[in-house]
């Protein structure tokens, strides 16, 4: 098809027919990778909750530079953190174990898989806070990057939260001598805590009680405390509650890598 007749079908009536090829054809691309991935992943992983996936290469360094500044550190400074956990092959055998001696090791990968976490690890590491405190503990992934990321700091406790009398069984060992697991509601135990420097909300995700957790810690913060969700995606609670205490709200997504998931979030509510 010559230029001027591509320009005349493209002007007239035919122009949606015309272009249904096309359109058909990326369609079929984007619902063929995403059958592939699923089918993948539907093999390969025991995951039915919570999932856990790579991200891009090209996310991880949008990753580096988003904490850089929320942080205000170098970008060289924050993508050592980031390689600093990849290459923790302590942390990586301790999940493997804890993961196959679980009663619940059917419905975990024993590989470790830290997507948005790395995230959260360089975040700590780069502003080495006294008190982080993390709502919604699970199987105890988050709270043991977490720890790992105190531990490297060499100062610094962890209090992570869950209604769930069985949440956390991944911690131990050196992990858990920074680990203070509270099984209870969150709004019961964050009123007695003190000197939050970075608060991680990761429990119920409904705005309401997003909300109240954030009011919750409010007083308790210390100065410069970063706030985070892992809810940022899907609710703007963090981004209010900022906008109503004078800070600052920031935002990166997740890409993953071969996963079905679109992938979640770090929100960040920052002075």
């Amino acid at each position: 098809m010559t230029s001027s007749l591509r320009n005349r079908v493209a002007a007239s009536s035919l122009a949606p027919l015309a272009a249904l090829p096309t359109r058909l054809a990326a369609v079929g691309r984007h619902n063929a990778r995403m059958l592939r991935d699923s089918g993948r992943w539907l093999v390969r992983s025991r995951e039915h909750t919570n999932y856990t996936f790579e991200l891009t290469a090209l996310n991880r360094e949008h990753l580096a530079w988003f904490v850089a500044l929320v942080t205000d550190r170098p970008v060289a400074e924050i993508r050592g953190y980031i390689a600093e956990l990849d290459q923790d092959d302590t942390l990586r055998a301790h999940i493997r174990t804890r993961t196959e001696a679980s009663p619940r090791r059917r419905l975990a990968d024993p590989v470790a898989r830290w997507h948005k976490r790395l995230g959260w690890y360089a975040l700590v590491r780069a502003t080495h806070p006294s008190h982080v405190v993390e709502t919604g503990t699970d199987k105890g992934l988050g709270a043991l990057v977490l720890a790992a990321a105190l531990l490297r700091n060499g100062t610094g406790k962890l209090t992570t939260i869950d209604v769930n009398s069985e949440a956390g069984y991944l911690i131990g060992s050196r992990y858990a001598e920074v680990v203070d697991l509270r099984v209870d509601d969150s709004l019961s135990i964050i009123p007695a805590l003190r000197g939050v420097g970075t608060f991680l909300h990761d429990s119920w995700h409904t705005y309401e009680y997003e909300t109240a957790e954030y009011e919750a810690v409010s007083p308790l913060l210390a100065p410069g405390a970063l706030v985070l969700s892992d809810n940022a995606h899907v609710t703007t609670a963090l981004p209010d509650w900022a906008d109503r205490t004078g800070r600052r709200f920031s935002y990166w997504q997740e890409r993953p890598e071969g996963h079905w998931y679109p992938g979640g979030g770090i929100g960040v509510a920052s002075t």
